[in-house]
């Protein structure tokens, strides 16, 4: 009787019936708020890992994911990392650059190094290991969607922490994102040192702001 692969694990076993043994899944996040820093995260799965809930992090509750998050990180079976570019790095790089930038940190990072790699969406060129790109990866593989959950979860803890030192924004709730709240704080108390001056809206309010400094 034929074995049945499962759907999520479909592009792990075509890489590894033709011989490669570790396969990362990486994906990010944090590409498009308006502070804080750019996670990412890579993941080697278990040949035969299975899960009934893991998808896509956008796709999970804030408490599934911290469970996931949990089970992940606390597997002896499971080989992860994280890195992590921060708002400095996104102004002086670009997010794409950063992004890249923590997606290379991650890699880097694992205990061992993989000799394939998936990513969500497009490929990824500061690599030299073999890689394929999946659009939407993060629901179709679940070595990326294990990436995912990381990243984010890391990347909202850090933007937890960072509500701490400037409250006025609410970090805590939005993550940084353009919502209407966090704009209305911009308005109300300028730029704080997290933000990512590179990125218009926040560009045009410090500009916003040094003008009324001239005028006054």
């Amino acid at each position: 009787m034929a074995t049945v692969t499962p759907r999520k694990m479909k592009f792990e076993k075509a890489l590894r019936d033709r011989g490669f043994l570790q396969i990362a899944g990486i994906d990010e996040a944090g590409r498009g708020p308006l502070a804080g820093p750019v996670v990412a995260s890579a993941v080697i799965l278990p040949h035969d890992f299975k899960h009934k809930i893991l998808n896509d992090s956008k796709q999970l509750s804030a408490d599934e994911r911290e469970a996931l998050f949990h089970e992940i990180t606390t597997n002896p079976n499971i080989i992860w990392a994280k890195g992590v570019a921060n708002h400095q790095e996104v102004d002086r790089f670009n997010i794409l650059g950063a992004t890249y930038l923590a997606m290379k940190r991650a890699v880097d990072g694992l205990s061992t190094q993989p000799d394939h790699l998936l990513i969500d969406g497009l490929p990824v060129k500061i690599f030299t290991i073999p890689q394929q790109a999946i659009v939407e990866g993060d629901a179709k593989s679940f070595s990326i969607a294990a990436a995912s959950v990381i990243a984010k979860v890391t990347r909202d803890r850090i933007m937890c922490q960072l509500h701490q030192i400037y409250p006025q924004y609410n970090f805590a709730k939005h993550k940084g994102y353009g919502t209407a709240e966090h704009y209305q704080s911009i308005n109300k108390y300028g730029i704080c040192p997290i933000h990512r001056k590179s990125f218009q809206p926040i560009r045009e309010a410090e500009e916003l702001a040094l003008d009324y400094q001239t005028v006054g």
